[in-house]
């Protein structure tokens, strides 16, 4: 743009007529170093003396013999430059960017670069960064868009179509990034837009997650943003879809142990009730509906040795690269129909072993046939209740490292998560408390188990574990 208000160029201290082979010269220099990622910023001056603008019409000159109101006769002053030259300028991306752009790109995420700069700086620039590749460089009728060429457009649709296949949009404006905000997202498209200058602001309210630069960014964007990149960084951005796909994560796994433990629970419940006769839990004398297990033992289950292994899934790390995986669908539910599967499927098993323990420790049950010995029958209840308590109770502990994957081995990262093991450790060091403890077995209904009983309990919730890796193990054939 500078070049077409010169008519004459400073050559080795001389000022001469500017010739058409001057002008290609200059345009050659402008592309070779545009090409090479440089920003090239043209320079030309023109001389206020009052004896270089007589013959300029319309220059007002004033008493003094000075050009008056400069600014004001800018239109007529901005003619018949001199050029002197131009610079190149080189803003290089930082080394880690391109990595950067790498695993966006690994994660399913399109990375699309806006900018004022010229075509091939931005070409140049994209191609560097893994954006498109060396050979779309190249072409830059099929990578690049210019705002001008934006302009063009007939209708939305060849809007859409044009944003749909182009990642690259040189010298544009500030009302083109919003359009294209706009264009990507009537596509379907989760948009995050970052800008740090005023003219950026509209689209990076306009777009689904506006991100504004923290140390160069304007008061007018930050504000606009729905998050400020402290650092300015690309890479914090790559680093922050990572975290949140970990967080999201850990919330399915938070889920999916909390939801298949009170499913367990519940189904003990109502099996123990609907098959009480089957399974000896009965009250003589009582006409009554005999629960297998009290109140305040699913309470203690629910608010004491559940609650720690399902805080510590908060922190869990990955057990996969959770950036191999595309993006979730606007329709995919956070439990959706593989996670309710999990969660009956273990519900289930942890109540049928529940039941069963606490079969085998009573009269008159449908695996095992005790006689009511000297202690009595209420003693033996209190005996099988503590059997199917502490069953649970164990099982949702082996639960909590099998929820960690829907369909990944529990023995993958098995002690990655340091503080699932304390959480394990502290419920079950709790529950050996409410059994030992005299005090506590008034409370919650238990007794002291003998070593045998143990081995019980422990072998039957283990099988919760083997029936999860069994069902992971048909999962994984399936997917292959």
């Amino acid at each position: 743009m500078l070049l077409g208000y010169c008519s004459r160029i400073a050559v080795n201290g001389a000022v001469r007529p500017m010739t058409q082979g001057d002008r290609q010269q200059i345009l050659a220099a402008v592309e070779r170093l545009s090409a090479e990622a440089y920003r090239t910023l043209g320079q030309a001056y023109r001389p206020l003396g009052t004896a270089s603008l007589t013959d300029v019409p319309g220059v007002r000159i004033n008493a003094a013999g000075h050009v008056a109101d400069i600014a004001e006769q800018s239109d007529v002053l901005e003619s018949d430059l001199i050029w002197v030259g131009m610079v190149g300028i080189i803003d290089p991306p930082r080394t880690e960017v391109r990595d950067s752009v790498a695993e966006a790109h690994r994660a399913g995420i399109r990375t699309v670069m806006i900018t004022g700069d010229h075509p091939l700086t931005a070409a140049r620039i994209a191609s560097d960064l893994g954006i498109i590749d060396a050979t779309g460089a190249a072409d830059l009728g099929s990578t690049v868009l210019t705002g001008t060429q934006l302009d063009e457009l007939p209708d939305e649709a060849a809007f859409d179509n044009a944003t749909r296949n182009i990642s690259v949009y040189a010298r544009v404006a500030p009302e083109h990034k919003l359009k294209i905000v706009e264009s990507l997202q009537r596509q379907g498209n989760i948009v995050a837009m970052t800008g740090d200058g005023v003219n950026d602001a509209p689209a990076v309210k306009t777009a689904d997650i506006g991100v504004a630069m923290g140390i160069t960014g304007t008061e007018v964007t930050k504000q606009s943003a729905k998050m400020i990149l402290a650092d300015d960084n690309f890479s914090t951005i790559v680093e922050a879809v990572r975290e949140g796909r970990g967080i999201f994560d850990n919330i399915r796994k938070f889920l999916r142990y909390l939801l298949s433990s009170n499913v367990g629970e519940v189904f003990t419940v109502f099996g123990g009730v609907m098959l009480a006769g089957f399974l000896g839990i009965t009250q003589p004398g009582s006409q009554g509906v005999t629960v297998p297990l009290l109140a305040t033992q699913l309470l203690w289950i629910n608010l004491l040795t559940d609650a720690a292994p399902a805080l510590a899934m908060g922190v869990d790390p990955s057990t996969d690269d959770v950036m191999a995986r595309k993006p979730r669908k606007l329709t995919d539910r956070v439990i959706d129909g593989q996670m309710w599967g999990d969660i009956i499927f273990i519900g289930i098993i942890m109540a049928a072993v529940t039941l069963i323990g606490m079969d085998m420790h009573l009269a008159g049950g449908l695996f095992t046939d005790r006689s009511v010995d000297a202690v009595g029958h209420d003693a033996q209840m209190t005996e099988a209740r503590t059997m199917g308590f502490t069953i649970l109770v164990f099982a949702q502990m082996l639960n909590a490292l099998c929820s960690r994957s829907h369909d990944q081995s529990v023995f993958v990262g098995l002690f990655a998560n340091k503080w699932l093991w304390g959480a394990i450790a502290l419920s079950a060091l709790l529950q050996v408390v409410v059994i030992y403890v005299p005090f506590l077995n008034t409370a919650f209904g238990t007794m002291p188990l003998s070593a045998g009983a143990w081995a019980e309990c422990l072998g039957l919730a283990m099988v919760v574990l083997v029936a999860s890796e069994l069902r992971k193990c048909v999962l994984r054939a399936m997917r292959e």
